[in-house]
């Protein structure tokens, strides 16, 4: 039988999130609840598309800073650029907030996907 994940990212004080995780544990199809936060144990990254429409010069920076930020270039027209950026969340937004003074961008960002670190499988089937 094949499980899905679902990551659920919230902010709250230890108690506030001790809740959470207990109403979630409580609904029927949850085989576990894990927090991720706890003790370094997750590495954690988020994927944004970026269009951007924008000539000349600033189409060149365009292009430079998504050197800079290992971006891929998914799609280029004459007046456009998509990209793929990956990193964490502070990094994805600094890409989107540079790209926006270079000309009309359009974002899709998946918000932050997580894993365990280490050898254990957290969506086995039991």
């Amino acid at each position: 039988r094949a499980l899905s994940r679902i990551s659920i990212v919230t902010s709250g004080t230890p108690m506030v999130i001790e809740q959470i995780k207990a109403q979630l544990a409580r609904l029927v199809p949850i085989h576990s609840v894990r927090d991720l936060t706890e003790n370094d144990v997750a590495i954690e990254r988020e994927l944004a598309l970026v269009k951007i429409i924008n000539s000349g010069e600033e189409r060149i920076e365009a292009l430079r800073l998504a050197d800079t930020f290992r971006a891929r270039t998914l799609d280029s027209t004459l007046n456009s650029f998509v990209f793929e950026v990956t990193g964490n969340s502070s990094k994805v937004a600094a890409f989107v907030d540079l790209m926006r003074s270079l000309g009309e961008i359009e974002v899709a960002r998946t918000g932050v996907s997580a894993i365990s670190r280490g050898n254990n499988i957290d969506l086995e089937a039991k």
